[in-house]
């Protein structure tokens, strides 16, 4: 990782810093670019899981920073959590039976996502409801209505990954 940092400090960091969230330490997620070549279908599905992931934390990370700024501007906001409810509404598509580390090392899905999956189902959903209701609040130009929504939409995110996502160095 970059800077020597692991990614549970990077976390804690941002976290501490009020605003940014377990989402954005998907950005920090190891990059991988789709390999060339023929892949099967559950290799297809666990990179292109792991480019919409990195989609997802690039998305919260540039909310949180525009409303680190004194002015936010709506637009940005509202273009940003527009694409997380997009990507979030798709996440539990992202999954396919076989698409974890066997389909690609890399990956940071743990098992328990299909031994578990009305659990998994269960924290997914829940981060979609957080997510809808950053967008609203997106949506109405309220800024301190986004803000407000920002820590719990980040603590649905940080809930999944706590039991279904493993930390890799």
């Amino acid at each position: 990782m970059a800077l020597g940092i692991n990614k549970g400090a990077v976390l804690a960091i941002a976290l501490g810093m009020g605003g940014a969230t377990a989402a954005a330490g998907v950005a920090l997620a190891h990059n991988e670019p789709m390999p060339k070549g023929p892949l099967s279908p559950a290799a297809k599905a666990a990179h292109q899981r792991h480019a919409n992931f990195e989609k997802l934390g690039a998305a919260f990370k540039a909310l949180n920073d525009e409303l680190r700024k004194s002015d936010p501007n709506v637009g940005t906001v509202q273009a940003q959590t527009k694409t997380m409810a997009t990507l979030s509404n798709a996440l539990p598509t992202w999954f396919p039976r076989g698409s974890g580390v066997e389909a690609r090392p890399k990956s940071e899905a743990k098992a328990n996502i299909w031994t578990d999956a009305a659990g998994f189902s269960a924290k997914a959903s829940a981060a979609q409801v957080q997510v809808s209701r950053l967008n609203q609040a997106a949506l109405s130009g309220n800024m301190d209505a986004v803000k407000a929504q920002v820590r719990p939409t980040g603590a649905a995110c940080k809930a999944c990954h706590d039991v279904y996502r493993q930390q890799k160095d």
